[in-house]
This record gives C-alpha cells, structure tokens and sequence, in this order.
C-alpha cells in the first residue's frame, strides 16, 4: 500500500488562521457529532477520540482538516491527513475511513464543503485556470495544503454561522471564491477534468455515476462502456486512474458497504442482505465480505452494533 502525506503547513498566517477556525469550530460544535450547518453543503465534523475504521462514500466535495489526523484507503492508497492539509473528490468514491488522532483536549475538527459541479463549469466558463502538471493523470481524489486564501474563505464561512441573517445574501459569494482558490491551485486541474463535458475524465464520470446508480445489476463492460460513449479498454484505463479501482472492484464496494449498512440497520440476515444488493452466491457474498471488512457478515455486524452517526460522514 502506498501512503500519500501532504506537507505540512510552514506558513505562519496560514497556521493563525487554522488556529482560528479550530477554535471556532470547536465552540459551534460543542459535542463530538456531524453538524449540518445552515449554509448550503458546508458541514463540521469533530470527533473527540479516535474510531473504528469505517466505509463511507465521498461525494464531490472539499475537506478542510484543522485538528486531529484522519486516514482514508482508496484502492490500495492511503491518505494520511492532519491540521491544515485538505482533501479533494471530484465524483463519488467508496473508501475507508479512520480518525487515528483526537482527544478531548485536542479533537478532530473538519469542515467540508460539498462541491455543485455546475457552479464548477460555470467558473470555468469565466476564467483561465493552469492544467495539470504535464504526465499527471487526472484523479477523483486528490490532496494538498490549504493555503491562507483557502483558510481565509472557510474561515468567512464559518463567521456566518455567528450571522445567520446575512447567509442568504453572503455565503454563496464566499463559496464561490472557495472553488475559484481550489481551481486555481495545483489539484483543481482534477476538478477541472471531471467538469469538462466531452473530456474523457468528464464521460468517465458517467459511467461512475451510472455504476453508483445500478450496483445491484450485473455488470457488463459494453454496456457501461456505450453510457461513457468510450471504448471498454479505454474506459477501463481511466475508470482505474479516476477511482484507483476497476469497475468491479467499485461495484463490489458499493455492494458490500451497501448490505453492512442494511445488516446493521435494518437487523436483516446475510444471505437476503446479499441478494438485496446484487449477489447471487451467499457463500460468494460472505467471502468478498471477509475479505473487505476482516470478519464474517453476522460476526462483524455484531462487533459494529453501535449508533451509526458517526459513519455518516467526513
């Protein structure tokens, strides 16, 4: 498994701000839990001890670590987070997720900021931004280091839920800065090829937006290969660059993550849990589940049997 770290943050303005926008946060949060604030997709996430490793799906979206560390495994990568760092999904992607660093003292805190790609085009229609670096492939996550502007917009944002009166004149100018300073840093050139229509990046996100859709149906190459409107062994290139995983290895994802919840949820057995979600073999379905989560269904739906809200989110 290869381990993807961003520098850590140098620049004492940027570490002021940080320092502020935790302190902030940690005053709005008030108690470990997900907080869906009054501003459009901006959410806070703190955590005051470390969890259990968890699978999420992430949606096109920002995350600003302030405090803490966080690790998220994508197809054999390992994203390693701490304060000032920030993560960026440009389609939805399955991985797994574990908060290894938060006490009381010094909790977790996050802010995200789910991403409307047709603001993204929009901005793109008015503005020049630089390309990738050249031999870089686009990718549907990627990291880097906030920088002070980045900080700075957040940190705005954040101000506003002191003012709720002024979120409806003011909070969509400041998220509109916000994926200006992403476009305009060395990770949003990945942004910008999702959000490209006709770029192979751009048809490569339907087919992952369409396989997210009908996990549950079998899988046929020609067919997802006719919805990105691409060859299959071209699909399959940048199916894999995009989400580090081959269409079935996203399907199984979708499929395994999708019949946990319901066993938790729900209180279903295995076997009905995998036909719901597309298996035809339990016994298929029980040894793809070992291998993913480390334990038989019922066996690991045991040991998690605990309130779900913190999987729900970043």
């Amino acid at each position: 498994m290869t381990t993807s770290t961003p520098d850590r943050q140098t620049d004492p303005h940027c570490e002021t701000l940080r320092r502020e926008l935790s302190l902030r946060l940690a005053r709005y949060a008030e108690t470990e839990r997900v907080i869906v604030t009054p501003i459009p997709g901006f959410l806070v996430s703190m955590r005051t001890a470390p969890s259990a490793c968890l699978f999420l799906r992430y949606e096109p979206e920002l995350v600003l670590f302030l405090q803490g560390e966080k690790q998220i495994e994508l197809g054999g990568t390992l994203y390693r987070h701490t304060g000032g760092s920030f993560l960026l999904t440009s389609i939805d992607l399955p991985v797994m997720s574990q908060i290894t660093r938060a006490t009381p003292e010094e909790p977790y805190l996050a802010a995200v900021q789910r991403l409307d790609m047709n603001l993204v085009r929009e901005m793109m229609s008015r503005e020049e931004f630089p390309p990738l670096a050249p031999g870089q492939a686009p990718q549907g996550m990627a990291s880097g280091v906030a920088t002070a502007e980045m900080l700075d917009a957040v940190l705005r944002l954040v101000k506003l839920l002191e003012r709720p009166a002024e979120i409806a004149v003011l909070a969509d100018l400041i998220q509109r800065e916000l994926v200006f300073r992403v476009l305009q840093g060395p990770q949003g050139g990945h942004l910008r090829a999702i959000a490209t229509l006709g770029d192979q990046s751009q048809r490569t996100a339907k087919a992952v937006a369409w396989l997210r859709d009908n996990y549950t149906k079998t899988l046929r190459m020609e067919e997802l290969a006719e919805v990105a409107q691409m060859g299959v062994s071209t699909l399959h290139h940048h199916f894999r660059s995009l989400t580090s995983m081959s269409p079935l290895q996203y399907q199984k994802r979708l499929r395994l993550h999708t019949a946990r919840e319901r066993m938790l949820l729900e209180g279903i057995d295995a076997a009905s849990a995998a036909f719901e979600v597309g298996y035809e073999s339990p016994s298929q379905f029980s040894r793809e589940y070992r291998r993913l989560f480390g334990q038989p269904p019922m066996r690991d739906v045991k040991t998690r049997r605990t309130p779900t809200a913190e999987a729900a989110y970043s």
